[in-house]
């Protein structure tokens, strides 16, 4: 488990193996694990035929697009049953789970004000990555008020957000509504640079965006490019002003859109 949580603080997917039942004869007992990563593996269970099959469909499983869910493996371990990897001659049965742990979805906060402190507390109550930063050291240790996370939440301190922004992970999700729109528009100039994003999400009215598209233009980005920024930000058919309300809906579209 501590190799589970290390791979998932350095954002590495894995699958977690189990032998989760043995009948008869096996080389490990039921309840052995192994974690699989695209280049490394950790722990054992068994090795031979049992574990390179659980490690091929493990990898099978990474490599996929698509959103694997977990899934069981039943393998006999006598000298008649198919065998990829060389026989087993064990005698018994065993079920292999497979689960995948996959890299959790990033978001990134720009602007702890009122309403980036109720989207915090929103998007904490979810096993993702959130990132949030601001120039205003008394901002960010509103955090603290916060209820115990479930998500892993990064607190960066930056008088300069873009050092930030660019050293977030790829396909991170990324709010900008600090409370300078200065600052905003030095984001979304370096978000759009980076061009590997998950999502970029500018908070503001209709005549903040028209200003900052055509700012972003001027500076060589594409109309195309620009035209990726989501502006105004949130669900358009859920009205209202309140910080409380305006991140709900900004939360309630963002989690749509990583499912």
């Amino acid at each position: 488990m501590d190799t589970a949580a290390e791979l998932r603080k350095s954002r590495v997917p894995a699958v977690l193996v189990t032998l989760a039942s043995v009948r008869g004869h096996a080389p490990r007992e039921a309840g052995a694990k192994l974690i699989v990563t695209a280049d490394d593996l950790h722990g054992t269970i068994g090795g031979g035929n049992l574990e390179m099959t659980a490690v091929t469909r493990a990898r099978e499983i990474l490599a996929s697009e698509s959103e694997s869910e977990p899934e069981m493996l039943t393998l006999r371990l006598n000298d008649k049953a198919p065998a990829r990897y060389g026989r087993q001659c064990c005698g018994g049965e065993v079920s292999v789970l497979l689960e995948p742990l996959p890299v959790p979805a990033s978001v990134a906060i720009f602007g702890i004000g009122n309403i980036g402190l109720e989207l915090t507390r929103i998007l904490a109550r979810h096993d993702i990555d959130v990132h949030v930063s601001d120039s205003r050291p008394e901002h960010l240790e509103e955090l603290d008020r916060l209820e115990p996370p479930v998500a892993q939440v990064h607190r960066e301190f930056a008088v300069i957000g873009e050092e930030v922004l660019l050293g977030l992970p790829p396909g991170t999700h990324v709010l900008i509504m600090t409370h300078d729109h200065a600052e905003d528009l030095h984001l979304c100039d370096a978000a759009l640079t980076r061009g590997d994003l998950g999502s970029i999400g500018l908070i503001g009215s209709s005549a903040k965006w028209q200003r900052f598209r055509k700012n972003l233009i001027a500076e060589g980005h594409t109309p195309e490019t620009v035209d990726t920024i989501d502006c105004p930000i949130g669900l358009p058919d859920l009205p209202g002003k309140q910080p409380a309300t305006i991140a709900l809906s900004v939360a309630a579209d963002l989690l749509s859109r990583m499912v």
